[in-house]
């Protein structure tokens, strides 16, 4: 039974590396390097079938990745098959339920509350988490902003109400010419609609990233402050 980050992959995620190990569910098969063999419990509706495969379904492969990988990137997997697959953090709440006695539970339901189907990729996730780990609001992600009629962008992630926005840029926004001129323009026009827009680079550490987010908010919530 194909399952963790390889049935991720099979039900759509993206971000998955073509040297990532298979992960199995069986009884009788073995470990051995390129296969990550695990033998555990599984619920005739846990199971499914993508392309001729046996696979686990998106909320048994949501249980098994937030048990089996580390938190942080647990969080980025989970991101990414909600994105994909749009499973229920709730159906899978209820899974841990069903093996409440299986390894990696208590980390599972930790992380579960993080989870978003917003994030385009795992950076974005990095971002989202480095905000709520610095204290900050959760943001809201896939955020729409609208230019009369016309749909201007959709922000990565940011706080609609303060009309402050955090956004990742790949190296592509930079590289290629004719997304560069886009982006500007975008940004000039999201400023005369009232949003501060933080760019956020590799090459940010999370200290500078955190004081920007920071003072964009004292800004935004001083007594003087109208958000138009």
């Amino acid at each position: 039974m194909v399952s963790g980050v390889a049935a991720a992959a099979l039900h759509g995620s993206q971000w998955v590396d073509v040297d990532e190990p298979i992960e199995l569910i069986s009884q009788s098969a073995r470990s051995h390097e390129g296969l990550i063999v695990r033998n555990e419990t599984l619920a005739r509706d846990e199971i499914t079938n993508v392309a001729g495969l046996p696979v686990t379904t998106p909320v048994r492969t949501a249980f098994d990745l937030g048990r089996h990988l580390d938190a942080g990137t647990a969080i980025a997997r989970l991101d990414a098959l909600k994105w994909a697959t749009f499973f229920s953090v709730d159906d899978v709440m209820q899974l841990a339920q069903r093996h409440s006695g299986a390894r990696g539970v208590r980390q599972l339901k930790a992380v579960l509350p993080l989870v978003d189907g917003g994030a385009a990729s795992p950076k974005e996730t990095w971002l989202r988490m480095l905000l709520v780990e610095a204290g900050f609001p959760i943001p809201t992600t896939q955020i729409p902003v609208m230019d009369g009629w016309r749909l201007l962008a959709v922000l990565d992630m940011g706080w609609e109400d303060l009309k402050i926005a955090v956004e990742y840029d790949g190296d592509h926004h930079r590289t290629i010419r004719a997304q560069y001129v886009k982006d500007r323009k975008r940004l000039r026009r999201l400023e005369q609609l009232g949003w501060i827009v933080i760019q956020v680079i590799a090459e940010d550490r999370a200290e500078d990233i955190e004081r920007r987010v920071r003072d964009a908010i004292q800004l935004r919530t001083s007594p003087r402050s109208t958000v138009a």
